[in-house]
């Protein structure tokens, strides 16, 4: 009686790990890529953010109807610190640092008050220093840095 033998042989099994180590090779690189693409996607976030919040309190600035006030009150963040006449929140973190709700590393955000014009939020795990958001707070101007993403 002949028995039948079933499986691969070991050509089959090495062509078919050649293929798997291609298509590993080709997709490991899109992967990689990733990684940048979520950082410049997170610091955009953070100058929409920034956005954002200089909209709101210098509408919330202009509502009340007194152009002499330095401060305003918004949900979840009184008494933030803006430029009399402008309502641009400040360079500070009682400014444009309180209009983003407190923001901490905690957030994912690392943000450096020590200029009150070039204020820079970075992401926690954000590539270099050329991967940043400045924010001026005496023009409420925010300028956004990808290059080193």
């Amino acid at each position: 009686m002949k028995h039948q033998q079933s499986g691969f042989t070991l050509v089959e099994l090495v062509v078919v790990i050649v293929i798997l180590g291609i298509l590993a090779a080709t997709a490991l690189p899109r992967f990689i890529n990733l990684t940048t693409e979520a950082r410049v996607s997170a610091v955009n976030g953070i100058a929409g953010g920034l956005r954002a919040a200089v909209g709101i309190s210098q509408a919330r600035y202009f509502a009340t109807g007194n152009t002499n006030a330095t401060t305003v009150d918004l949900i979840g963040a009184p008494g933030v610190v803006v430029g009399a006449a402008t309502g641009i929140p400040a360079g500070t973190a009682a400014g444009i640092g309180a209009a983003m709700s407190g923001l901490t590393t905690a957030e994912g955000i690392t943000p450096l008050y020590t200029d009150p014009e070039a204020v820079t939020f970075t992401p926690v795990n954000g590539g270099n220093a050329t991967c940043l958001v400045t924010y001026n707070g005496t023009l409420g101007t925010v300028t956004v840095d990808i290059s080193g993403c």
